[in-house]
């Protein structure tokens, strides 16, 4: 029995986390469809330590889970390992970067709406396992 829970537990999270999209015309095609907001989350994944740090004590839990359906995710990632991630994917993540993370704050959280516009941001992680900030700034901006 207990294998089987774990196993739940894991397809739950995987759920979760496959909800992150790589592209920006996509989220903001979903965004119009489904009448929500963009998050798009600038990180480093390989090499920034408040973006794995942000990832494991939020995005990754439950505390996660009502953002994950009340917004479309948009998942920005410069890592310096670009074997992480494809070149096309990586050069497109570049380009965003320079238009909506001009100085390359990250982690950085923009929310956008569905016409592309930008609604606000926050950058920074403390890593000491406190997302209220992070919760308190996503609360504006569900639709």
């Amino acid at each position: 029995m207990f294998p089987l829970l774990l196993g739940a537990q894991e397809a739950a999270k995987e759920k979760v986390k496959n909800k992150w999209i790589t592209s920006y015309d996509l989220a903001l095609t979903r965004a119009t469809q489904d009448k929500k907001n963009v998050i798009v989350y600038f990180t480093g994944s390989d090499w920034c330590m408040p973006c794995i740090a942000l990832k494991r004590d939020f995005f990754d839990t439950p505390a996660f889970d009502q953002y994950a359906e009340a917004y479309i995710l948009l998942y920005i990632d410069i890592p310096r390992n670009s074997d992480l991630i494809a070149a096309d994917v990586l050069k497109q993540n570049k380009e965003l970067a320079s238009k909506l993370n001009k100085k390359g704050a990250v982690p950085m959280l923009k929310i956008i709406n569905e016409d592309g516009n930008e609604l606000d941001a926050i950058t920074g992680y403390s890593m000491n396992a406190d997302i209220k900030y992070h919760t308190k700034f996503l609360d504006k901006y569900i639709k």
